[in-house]
C-alpha cells in the first residue's frame, strides 16, 4: 500500500492506539471506494512498524491519525473464499462486526487470511 500507513475509522486516533509495534494489520474492504460498488475482500496485510500514532494534514481541514505499516506483497481475497474458515464469521451478527472499523482477529483467522493472500506470516512477523 502506497505511503506505508494505516488510517481507520475516518481518521480517529483511539482505534489506532489499540495496536502495538509488531501487530499484524489486515484491511477488509467492503466497497471499491467510499459509497462505491461492493467488493467484500481482504485487500492488504502488513505489520505495525512502531508505537507512534501520528497526524497527517490532508488539507481542507482534514487531519486524520495514522500508523506506520510495512505491507506485504499480497493478493486480494474475496471474503466468500475464506468465510467458512473464519472464527470472525461464526456469530450470527458477524456482518455487523465488520462494520465496527478496527476489530481484533484471532491468530487462526490472521493465519487463514494471510495464507489465502499468499503471505508468509512468519516472514512478515520476522522482518
Amino acid at each position: 500500500m502506497e505511503g506505508g500507513f494505516a488510517q481507520v475509522c475516518h481518521g480517529k486516533k483511539e482505534p489506532l492506539r489499540k495496536m502495538s509495534k509488531g501487530d499484524i494489520f489486515v484491511y477488509y474492504s467492503p466497497n471499491i471506494e467510499v459509497q462505491g460498488a461492493p467488493l467484500k475482500a481482504f485487500t492488504a496485510i502488513g505489520k505495525i512498524e512502531d508505537d507512534e500514532v501520528f497526524e497527517f494534514d490532508m488539507g481542507a481541514g482534514f487531519v486524520p491519525f495514522r500508523r506506520r505499516v510495512r505491507y506485504a506483497k499480497a493478493k486480494e481475497v474475496a471474503l466468500d473464499l475464506v468465510r467458512g474458515e473464519l472464527d470472525l464469521c461464526v456469530p450470527p451478527n458477524w456482518g455487523i462486526v465488520l462494520r465496527r472499523g478496527l476489530i481484533p482477529l484471532t491468530d487462526k483467522d490472521t493465519c487463514t487470511i494471510a495464507c489465502a493472500m499468499g503471505v508468509d506470516l512468519l516472514e512478515l512477523r520476522r522482518n
